[in-house]
């Protein structure tokens, strides 16, 4: 799947794009924003093809209506899912998985702006987002065990750890309760609380900020956490040393130099 960002109309969810940054909004409201089969192919085939979209730099992913995502809807997935033989049922779990290495995967730091409800899957895309500010409001909850499945949903049991503990991410996927907002900043899932009124403007300032740096070496960082969270000290470090040897054989390295002589701010071109 390749696209125009100008003019990329999906059929599952609202997408917006100016200066460098995208906007996805999970939007059905009524339901507080539920997942489909059909919208989450097509998450994950927009996110798989962003690597190959240069002119998103940044890509905010929010819910509409004072929710960010209650998750699987229960009719249109649950219901079906109890009726599946193992085949069907192993081809949907790895599909879900692929959004979450669709996420990670796209060059492109991925900002989840997070109110209200973020539960099941929700909670997942929000954890895998490289950046999530939310309001007071928002509750957030890995509630798999409470329909009768393992906390270990979509790569849950490797990334919530690195981001909270072990610990505090055994609490959350044991018991499936809710992770309050002030809880969730203080345990650092969340990089910090803002007013619900002002959220959308707090994601799109940071993520117009992180758009206008230099974007290609955004991409290498995040590659690089991606890759050294099972390799030895020696490894990460020969791999960080040659990942700043390409970054500095970019323009925007020569650029911020320039612009350091300069007594000037540098401006980024992202090569």
């Amino acid at each position: 799947m390749t696209f125009d960002p100008t003019s990329f109309a999906p059929a599952h969810f609202r997408w917006a794009f100016a200066d460098g940054v995208a906007t996805v909004t999970i939007d059905k409201p009524s339901q507080k924003n539920p997942l489909t089969f059909e919208s989450y192919a097509e998450l994950r085939d927009t996110f798989r093809a962003l690597v190959y979209v240069p002119a998103v730099k940044v890509v905010v992913i929010t819910g509409a209506e004072g929710n960010f995502c209650s998750g699987g809807n229960v009719h249109d997935i649950i219901g079906p899912l109890t009726k599946m033989a193992m085949p069907e049922l192993l081809a949907f779990t790895r599909m879900t998985g692929d959004l979450v290495k669709a996420i990670r995967g796209c060059p492109q730091p991925v900002i989840a702006a997070i109110d209200g409800v973020c539960a099941g899957a929700g909670a997942i895309i929000a954890m895998s987002a490289d950046l999530r500010i939310a309001t007071p409001r928002a509750r957030t909850a890995f509630l798999f065990t409470r329909v009768g499945l393992a906390g270990c949903d979509m790569g849950a049991c490797a990334i919530l750890p690195r981001i909270i503990g072990q610990g505090r991410a055994s609490d959350l996927l044991y018991t499936g309760r809710a992770l309050g907002a002030e809880e969730g900043e203080r345990w650092g899932f969340h990089n910090r609380l803002v007013e619900p009124e002002a959220l959308l403007d707090e994601a799109l300032a940071t993520a117009r900020a992180l758009a206008a740096g230099p974007t290609f070496a955004h991409g290498m960082t995040k590659t690089q956490l991606n890759m050294e969270w099972n390799v030895s000290l020696e490894t990460a470090i020969e791999m960080e040393a040659q990942a700043q040897a390409i970054c500095m054989q970019t323009q925007d390295f020569t650029r911020a130099y320039d612009a350091f002589v300069a007594k000037q701010q540098p401006v980024f071109e992202g090569n």
